[in-house]
């Protein structure tokens, strides 16, 4: 069964064909770390970590490199505001974003390079523009260096847009430009900058401009041409179109395959740090469980729009109870064998990662699961546990998943689960010696009283089980 993916570049789907056979390639652009991360940023971390897990399953070896923009006009601002070095304002969010990562169950990249590491990169690149006549300093002397857009006759190629109906960039000041729509490859030093944040180069001291630290850091760790290039659809343009226009007008052939999630909505508005509207990663999992967050972010196709709200989470929360229910109730009657996953299962995830589907087939399995445990068919109960497992593995939400380890303080509580356990346990003993004295009041009070804390009682052939009400 073949791998298909949606190219945002050609509008079609296609047989993924990897540049090096058995081994994929991935570049997705990581977050500007201006500020803490929430709900809508970290939706293209989960989405491209199922890619990840799926490709792995499927038997690739998979590159992933998600960079860090650690230097930019709103880092600057934001830092000077507070009164803070830029790069201890940045750093500071970088360490968030890693937090928000794990949080949520995404394995780290492979490797996460910062923009400010490869400055000589982007130099050697803008040399080749030049000569390739692609790339001009502004006359100015202001250290300004831009990219000549209609000098690329496949500008706008991404988006799908003609160079004359576009309107001018908005990453650089006009100085110096022939075109209001070329734009910044490199940002002259201003007066009153911090002189930390530039860099010597041949036309004078200045910092990156965004787009061109994105192509400089994918060709260095991934090659010239490389599989998946990927972000959220509010990069198509201009970021992921300027980035193609001046990797291919250097003479790289890029990315094969882009690769777009749509966004994180909050009452029909995209969710965005400028807009006030973003629900941060940190607060929405300390109300809800983060392998809850996780199964709302990827339960919906990656390039359908999600809304923001709380009854979906809930949703999304009563939905892991009941995964989570099955697992425990199935792993107490049969063993647990190394399972596959289904057909259909496979089916969806290799139809451009069709998630809906593939979450479609877990519950049905479970359904499935659950009657086999009424019927006391363990050897069934074994077997669809079996595929259960395989499948919230790919997902990132088996309980047992590495990744959910060390969370202590995510809000998901698993840290804690050994003691609560020990004490339920102790309760559910004292309930078990007042059923066998006949004491049904002293039973029926402690079942009570543990309902009255969220706790769901179950009596089983080996005895009482707990879980949360959901």
């Amino acid at each position: 069964m073949t791998f298909r993916l949606y190219d945002s570049a050609t509008r079609t789907t296609n047989d993924l064909d990897p540049v090096i056979p058995g081994q994929v390639s991935i570049y997705h652009c990581g977050l500007t770390v201006q500020s803490a991360p929430h709900v809508g940023h970290i939706r293209k971390e989960v989405v491209f970590d199922v890619l990840r897990r799926w490709l792995t399953h499927l038997g690739y070896q998979v590159k992933v490199v998600a960079n860090v923009t650690d230097i930019d006009d709103k880092i600057l601002a934001k830092s000077a505001e507070h009164g803070e070095e830029w790069y201890a304002w940045a750093y500071r969010f970088e360490r968030e974003l890693h937090k928000a990562y794990a949080a949520l169950g995404c394995q780290p990249p492979t490797y996460e390079p910062r923009a400010t590491g490869h400055v000589p990169e982007m130099i050697e690149m803008i040399e080749t523009l030049i000569e390739r006549g692609h790339a001009y300093p502004a006359p100015d002397g202001s250290g300004d260096v831009y990219f000549d857009v209609k000098s690329w006759p496949e500008y706008g190629r991404l988006s799908n847009q003609k160079v004359d109906d576009m309107a001018e960039a908005e990453d650089a000041d006009p100085r110096g430009k022939r075109d209001p729509r070329d734009f910044a490859l490199w940002k002259g030093h201003k007066a009153g900058e911090p002189e930390t944040a530039s860099w010597p180069t041949p036309w004078g001291r200045g910092r990156p401009g965004w787009h061109l630290e994105c192509s400089a850091m994918a060709g260095k760790y991934l090659g010239d041409e490389f599989d998946i290039h990927g972000g959220g659809l509010d990069l198509r343009f201009p970021h992921h179109e300027n980035e193609l226009a001046q990797s291919t007008a250097a003479g790289k052939p890029f990315a094969r395959v882009w690769m777009h999630n749509a966004l994180v909505t909050m009452r029909g508005e995209k969710m965005s740090k400028s807009l006030g509207n973003g629900a941060l990663v940190t607060e929405v999992t300390q109300t809800y469980p983060p392998r809850a967050v996780r199964l709302y972010l990827l339960a919906p196709h990656y390039r359908s729009i999600i809304e923001f709200a709380p009854d979906s989470l809930e949703e999304a929360t009563a939905q892991l109870a009941r995964i989570d229910s099955f697992v425990a109730r199935a792993a107490e009657v049969a063993d647990v064998p190394a399972g596959e996953v289904p057909t259909e299962f496979a089916a969806a995830m290799n139809d451009d990662l069709g998630t809906p589907a593939a979450v479609a087939t877990v519950f049905t399995s479970i359904r499935q699961g659950n009657a086999a445990i009424e019927a006391g068919n363990t050897a069934e109960v074994g077997r669809i546990l079996g595929e259960v497992r395989a499948m919230l593995s790919v997902l990132g939400l088996a309980i047992d998943d590495p990744v959910w380890a060390d969370l202590a303080g995510s809000g998901d509580g698993d840290e804690l689960r050994p003691v609560v356990d020990g004490l339920v346990q102790a309760l559910l003993t004292q309930r078990a010696d007042a059923r066998a004295r006949k004491d049904w009041a002293a039973a029926d009070a402690i079942r009570d009283q543990l309902a009255g804390v969220g706790l769901k009682i179950t009596d089983t052939p080996s005895g009482p089980r707990w879980e949360l009400e959901g």
